[in-house]
Order: C-alpha cells, then structure tokens, then sequence
C-alpha cells in the first residue's frame, strides 16, 4: 500500500519533471493518473470521480481527488474500465481489448447507441461503414437527450437532410486522437466547412464546442470516435452578432460602441465573453454607470474586463482559477455545482453561447475594474471605517472626478475608540494627511522622498528590502489603480513628525540623563539640524545607580563618551515595522560598530535587547527606546574606574580590559554639510552655486528595489531690500555686444569701483565695458552700486539622475583677496518679489 502510494504522488508530479513534453497531452497524462488510482482494482481500471446528484464522471485531476469534491460539491469515486479495454466474467480488472471495428459498429461497442441508430436512419451508415479515416464527435445517449426539443423534432422530421447534415457536422475528414487535439485549434467539420473549436486544458478537459469529451481514442478501423456530452449545432455568428442581435444585452451593446470595442468582438479569435444582461446594468447606482459611459477610457476598460483571449466553457471549470482579461487585470472563475461563479460570486444564468469566434456566457452582474473606478471606490471592506470618515467628514465630495489623488488607507482596525471619538475637526485634519493631490504608484516612490497632503503636510517614504513606509506606518499588499489616483493600503494611521530628535528628548523626562551626556559630548547640534538619523535611546532606567562622580568621570573622557553614544546612532531612517521579520539586519553606527537589529512577534530587538518603544518619529529620524546602555562587545577599556562604570551599567555582555587601550577620536564632521562654491554659467555673466549634494537612494521599479544617484544644485536669488544692494558681475570668457553690456550697467548705477588685491578705485565706462568683454584678467571683481540691500528670498533645489546627465567640470575664476564668498545675481530694483 506504500508502494502504492509513492507511485501515486509520483504520477501526481510528473508534469513538473516533463515540461518539455507536448501541453497537448492533458487527457492522457490524467488518464494515466487514474489507471494508478485504481491499481489495486485489476489490470486496465480506471478510477472516476462523479459528483453527487449528477450524472457527470470525470478523469479528475490530483487536486480533486485529494479534495474529494469538484465544484465544491462532494464526488464519489467509480471504478470502470479504461476506455478500450473490457470485462470478462470471472477475470480481476478489465483484462480483454474491445474489438476494432469500422465506426458504426463502434458507436455500439461504446454505449453511443443513439447516435448510431440516428446513422442508420440519416443514411449516414453507409458512409462510416466503408473506407475513410475519419474522427466522429459522438454524442452520448444523454446528450440527445438534453438537446432542446424544437431542435430535436426539425432533426427527426427531416432526417435524410437536416439529421444528416447534423451527424455530418460531428465529424472530420482526417483520424484525431486526443494527443493530436491542442488547445485553441480550429478544425473544419465534414458540414459546410463549419468551425469546430477545440480546447485541451491542463486539467484534462478536452472540449469541442465547449462540448466535453467524455469517452476519448476508441479506435476503428476508419478512423476514431470521442463521446461528447451534449449535440453540436451549426455555429456562424460571431459574438458581435450575437451582441447585436440579443435584445436583452441592449446596455452591453451601447457600452461597447462607446468604447470601440464591439469590432474586437467581430474578429477571428478565440474569446470568452461575460456578457451582463440589461438586468445586471440596471443594478449599478446611476451616478457610476453615467459617469462610466460618458468617460471612453472608463466605459473600454469596463468592457474588456468582461472579455478574456482564451475559450472557457463551463465544462473544464472544476475549480477556481486566475485568468487575465482584456482590460490587463485578472478574474477568478470558479463553479459551484452547476453554476459558474466570478471572484466567487454566483452570476452566471446561461452558459456555452458558442460563436464562431469564441463563447458567451450571460451574467447578472456587471464587473467593474479598478481602472473605471473612482479613487474612493477603490477602498474595499478593510479600509470601510476610513472610507466613511472620509465621506462623513466632507473629504470625498472635495476629491474630483477629473484630478488625481492618492489615498493612503489604514486598516479598521488601526482606528482605536479613542481615535474615533476625538475632536472631529483634529480627526478631519489626520485623514487629510491620508491624501495625496497627486497620483503616486508603488513604482514611483523611492527612500527619501517628500509627499505632500491635502492637509499640506510633507511625508517621508522610507523604503526597505522587504517594505515601503511612509512615516511611522508600512504598506500591506493591495495597492490598487483606479481611473483618477491609486489607493495604498496601510497598517496604522499616519502621524507626521512635528518636532525634531532633540524636542522630542527635551519633552519626555524619561531621558534626560542621556540628554545631557549627550550635550556634555557636543553632540546636541545633530539632534537639531536636518538629517536621517536612527536612535537607540536608552531611558533613566539604563543609568540607574550612576552617580554624579561617576558621570563626571565619564564625561571627562570625551573619546570614550562619544563612542559609546554614537554607538546608539545609524545614518538613515530605519522604523521597527520596516524590518524583515525573522531575519538579522546588520547596521553600521556612526560610531563605526555594528548594530544587529531583529523583529521577532512584533517586538524591534537590537543586540538581543528589547525595545520597549519604537517608532518615535522626528522631523529628523526615529526614536527607538531601550532600557539599557549599548556597547560594542569588540570594543575594549584600558581605563579602571571607567570600567568599573561600565560594568555597573552593562551586565548582559562581558565587557574587555587591555590595559592602556584607548578609544579612537570620532570628529563631529560626520553630520556637517561640506559646500564648495564654484563659478557656473553663461559666455559673460557668471553666477555662484553650491557644488552638487550626491545623494543615492532606493527606489520601486517594477517591483523591485533600485539604487538611483540624484544631485541636488542649491541656487540662490535675492530682491531689493529697503537700503543699499551690491551686486557682483564677474568677467568670463567671451564676448557680448553692446545691447547686452548696456542693459547690464543701465537703471541707477552710481558709482563702479575696480578692486585689484582688495585696493579700490573708480572705473571709467571704457574700462568697464573692456572687462565685460573678457579685458584684463586682473579684474577680478566688478560692483555695481545701486540702491537696496540684498535679501535672499528662495532657494530652489535643481534634482539631477547622473545616470541620465553626465556632470559637467567647470573651472572656477580666481579671486582676490578681500572678495566676497556669495555673489549674487543681479536683479533690477523696479522688480519685487515676494518671499514664498
């Protein structure tokens, strides 16, 4: 029974081992399945699954067996000869071959009676009595059975005609077995050329006309006979056709008009069409449907949503399955019985339309993707409790239709009571800073970047191997794309940072003792300035029994002070709900040790150590608070008495003694901004600029993290202020004409005066007109002299990609002695701006 077993799992798995076979071989590798399913039955038994209450048997896939149901409903498992093999009275199995006979006396040997007896009275048996290789479709007992009676009674009553050409289109000129039957192939059938389309799905399916093959490669001695389930009729329309001809599907005619495709529908192909009946349109809320309708972009992505570019008949659905629409979005097809469902709603009340050019499928629902969606309609059951706030408070109504917007949607369940029963003016302005007034995909955002909110408030993105953040809170999948914005999902409610490191540590006497060996080490001046920084905090807690000679003697050493606090500090902004749960983050602190941060049941441990707060956000990094002091387990003390501190302190690691060891000196460079001023500009006038900041930073293309290289140009302007203003106009290479040199010395000018080593004296027009034009390069600076007094009122910051701008080397003019670092742009005083 082991034995049995390990063959079976084996045979479940063998199309993953043979993947260069033929895809056309489905039906015979599960017949395969099902000959070892019933081993122990005897030689040549196949194992079926029927489900209950039907009369539907099939060759079931290692899915269904397993399950023991098919389209959810329980099956039962038969045993019954495998096709072309029989019983024989007193023998195990099914050890005899069925005799090979001509065609017609096949339709005998394989139960198919009906059709055979329909052969004899069309003429027909003559005909697949005789010479040929032919494959007949024959329809079993039951399926004449289920043909619709009007149809039936035009058949018998006309049989030398009308039932022969019937019987007729059930077969084709050449032999086919189902090795031979790939999936999409159009055959021609032996009846006024009629299309027969055939499907071969990977579960073993085979259909013809969306007819199922129930009975494959019973062979003759002319040919083939393959029992199907139902009667195939003549199919000549196409969907268009059917769309245009069908009065119940009037909505669906006129939307697909609007979006032009209706003539898709009219092509050579092979679809699935689910068709919504007037019905299904008339449930949609009138707003959406109209505003749908009148946008074509909206109203061709609703339609395509509807049409796949593959033929599913209702028969080779046994289960759910993700198929891809049109529109470029996926559907699951799923059955319930005999009913089919889409994404696991039952709406399909008539299946297997076949058309020439694929099949139809009516429903009673209309499907809309996100695409046609408003952005607030893309919010689903998870994020109600956001929706409606943004609908209660008035938010909704000021997003429109025709501008793009971003929402950035917490979960139910991160709105606490206490949130939602606060002041609703305070909640209105939170879930403004839920909205973006521009549409932002996953794919834009990169680490360090600035979003701005309805409420006008600046977001940083943090981006992660294994997470995209914004502020305090990390995205889940289900991020969605509708017509005007995307929708991100997150866990918790956004709260902006408001103040910085060192306000944050002020206000919170939980660490005032690290505050202030902080600013006994001169370090305050990071806490306060821009940056990203990362900070383990440790609380009173960590220096409980110091006293104050101890810290005196602690501060005395300023090396060993500062490596053990810029232990607790990383450049970058790494938040406890961005880490990779499970897994070591290994960082770098500034005091050149390494820090191993972990999340383990959502609990930020760093070195082992819990954090018994994390995520205290500031405008310039995040807070992380632990109750013990960090050190570097590599790091050794030369120094007794401050040894025996640190092991007052520290006690959960064994801290090293080598005598005379001193601490390395740590510059407090490390968080200053360098800037070198070079001279960039045009043939005459040169202005100063700051010299790129490089910046490199992580950004979501196609999924995937990428490191992108950014520069950022600092230019200056100033206006006319109250007093006296000097502007500097420095010499060039180059030359100007005299319109240009003359709208550069006119309006107001009283005085020019030529510096040479810091000495000045009063230049003549001739020689200002000369050193404009490049003469003398021992001018080195050039003052104009109007009134006001220089103001600086903007600073833009230009971003550059180096990967697609190669950074340009330009030599910067000499100076002389006394000259002034910044130079300014000249701006004429009868222009006023005003500061932003």
């Amino acid at each position: 029974m082991d034995f049995l077993w390990v063959v079976t799992v084996t045979i479940c798995f063998m199309p993953v081992f043979h993947l260069a076979e033929s895809s056309t071989a489905h039906y015979d590798k599960i017949l395969t399945h099902s000959r070892i399913r019933a081993r122990d039955q005897g030689p040549n038994v196949c194992a079926l699954q029927q489900v209950m209450g039907t009369n539907k048997k099939y060759f079931s896939t290692c899915r269904n067996w397993y399950q023991g149901t098919i389209c959810g409903k329980r099956a039962t498992v038969l045993y019954e000869c495998c096709p072309g093999y029989m019983k024989m009275e007193g023998e195990r199995g099914c050890p005899a071959v069925a005799p090979i006979d001509h065609i017609f006396g096949t339709l005998g040997i394989i139960g198919a009676t009906s059709t055979q007896r329909y052969s004899e009275m069309s003429k027909l048996k003559e005909e697949i009595e005789g010479p040929g290789s032919y494959t007949f479709f024959a329809p079993s007992n039951e399926a004449w059975n289920l043909l619709d009676r009007e149809i039936y009674n035009g058949l018998i009553e006309n049989v030398n005609i009308e039932l022969y050409n019937a019987l007729h289109n059930h077969m084709v000129n050449r032999r086919m077995l189902t090795k031979d039957l790939r999936n999409s192939m159009t055959l021609v059938s032996m009846y006024n050329n009629q299309k027969l389309h055939i499907n071969h799905y990977p579960n073993g399916v085979v259909t013809v006309n969306c007819a199922r093959i129930t009975h494959g490669n019973q062979i003759a001695t002319n040919g083939v006979v393959h029992v199907i389930d139902r009667v195939l009729t003549p199919v000549g329309n196409t969907i268009q056709d059917f769309i245009e001809s069908e009065d119940d599907l009037s909505s669906l005619r006129a939307a697909a008009f609007t979006s032009d495709v209706m003539e898709t529908l009219g092509k050579p192909g092979h679809y699935t069409l689910f068709a919504p009946t007037n019905e299904a349109f008339e449930k949609l809320p009138r707003g959406i449907l109209e505003r749908i309708m009148r946008d074509k972009v909206a109203s061709e992505a609703l339609i395509k949503f509807h049409i796949l570019n593959t033929l599913q008949c209702s028969e080779a659905i046994m289960g759910g399955a993700v198929f891809e629409t049109l529109e470029g979005n996926t559907i699951e097809i799923g059955c319930d019985g005999e009913s089919l469902s889409i994404n696991g709603v039952k709406m399909v009340n008539r299946k297997d339309i076949v058309t020439s050019n694929g099949v139809i499928h009516l429903i009673d629902q209309v499907l809309i993707p996100d695409s046609a969606k408003q952005v607030m309609e893309l919010a689903g059951p998870h994020q109600a409790t956001f929706k409606d706030l943004v609908a209660q408070l008035g938010l909704a109504a000021s997003l429109r239709p025709e501008e793009e917007y971003t929402l950035l949607a917490p979960l139910n369940r991160a709105f606490s009571d206490d949130t939602l029963n606060m002041d609703q003016r305070i909640l209105k302005l939170m879930l403004q800073n839920h909205i973006l007034k521009v549409k932002v995909g996953l794919n834009d955002l990169y680490n360090g970047q600035f979003l701005e909110t309805l409420g006008g408030k600046k977001l940083r993105v943090f981006i992660y191997r294994t997470a995209v953040c914004i502020e305090n809170s990390c995205m889940i999948r289900g991020s969605k794309e509708g017509r005007n914005g995307f929708i991100h999902i997150f866990r918790q409610i956004i709260k902006p940072a408001e103040r910085t490191l060192h306000e944050v540590l002020r206000s919170d006497k939980r660490f005032s003792t690290f505050l202030s060996l902080l600013e006994a080490a001169g370090l305050e001046e990071v806490l306060s300035q821009p940056g990203d920084w990362t900070f383990f905090i440790p609380t009173n807690e960590a220096f409980k029994g110091l006293t104050e000679q101890e810290k005196e003697i602690l501060i005395r050493d300023q090396n060993a002070l500062r490596n053990i606090l810029l232990y607790h500090l990383i450049q970058g902004v790494f938040i406890a709900s961005g880490i990779e749960p499970g897994v070591t983050s290994i960082l770098k602190t500034i005091q050149g040790g390494k820090l191993y941060l972990k999340m383990i049941n959502d609990t930020l441990l760093v070195n082992e150590l819990k954090s018994t707060e994390s995520d205290l956000m500031a405008t310039n990094g995040v807070i992380h608070v632990i109750d013990k002091l960090l050190y570097p387990a590599d790091m050794p003390v030369g120094n007794d008495q401050l040894l025996a501190i640190l092991r007052k302190l520290i006690k959960y690691i064994q801290i090293k003694f080598i005598h005379g060891s001193t601490f390395k000196e740590i510059p407090l460079t490390f968080y200053n901004i360098k800037t070198i001023t070079r001279v960039v500009g045009g043939p005459t006038i040169r202005k100063e600029i700051e010299e790129p900041i490089i910046k490199k930073y992580t950004k979501i293309i196609d999924g995937h993290p990428v490191e992108v290289t950014e520069r950022e140009v600092t230019e200056e302007r100033i206006i006319q202020g109250p007093e006296l203003k000097y502007t500097r106009i420095t010499a060039g290479g180059g030359t100007d004409n005299e319109e240009t040199l003359k709208k550069l010395l006119e309006e107001e000018v009283t005085k020019v005066t030529k510096l040479i080593e810091g000495d000045g004296h009063l230049l003549d027009d001739e020689e200002i007109k000369q050193l404009l034009q490049g003469a003398g390069s021992e001018y080195t600076k050039v003052t104009k002299r109007v009134e006001g007094q220089p103001q600086i009122i903007e600073t833009e910051i230009k971003k550059i990609h180096l990967e697609d701008i190669p950074v340009r080397k330009v030599q910067s003019s000499r100076k002389a002695q006394g000259s002034l670092r910044r130079r300014t742009r000249l701006v004429h005083p009868g222009t006023r701006r005003q500061n932003p």
